[in-house]
C-alpha cells in the first residue's frame, strides 16, 4: 500500500481508451480514481460528474481515469450506457488495487 507523498507503483494499465498509461510516469498529472463497481449508483454518479469537468481537467492538463475490477467488456457497456467522457481501466487481477490498498474488506 502507498502512503501519501509516495510515488505511484511502476505498473501500467491499459485503458478503455486503448492507451496504455503507466502509473509512475504518466507524461502528465494524473487523476486515477478507484471505485468498486459499474453500473451502481453512487459508482454511476463519479464518472459523470468527472464526465462534467472533463473539459476542465483537460484544460490543467490533467488525465483522469477510473479504475474497478470489472472487465473491459463491462466497462465498454457501462461507458457507452451513460455517454462517458472519462477513460476507464480494469483491474481484474486486482494488482493495482492491492498496491494502492483501495480493496478492503467491508465492514459495516
Amino acid at each position: 500500500m502507498i502512503n501519501e507523498g509516495d510515488r505511484a507503483p511502476a505498473l501500467k494499465v491499459e485503458t478503455s481508451g486503448g492507451e496504455t498509461i503507466d502509473l509512475a510516469a504518466p507524461g502528465r498529472p494524473l487523476v486515477l480514481y478507484f471505485y468498486p463497481k459499474d453500473d451502481t449508483s453512487g459508482c454511476t454518479r463519479e464518472p459523470q460528474d468527472f464526465t462534467a469537468l472533463a473539459g476542465d481537467f483537460e484544460r490543467a492538463g490533467v488525465k483522469v481515469v477510473g479504475m474497478s475490477r470489472d472487465p473491459m467488456k463491462k466497462h465498454d457497456k457501462f461507458i457507452g450506457k451513460y455517454d462517458l467522457k472519462v477513460p476507464l481501466a480494469s483491474d481484474e487481477d486486482g494488482q493495482v488495487s492491492d498496491a494502492f490498498g483501495t480493496w478492503v474488506q467491508k465492514s459495516m
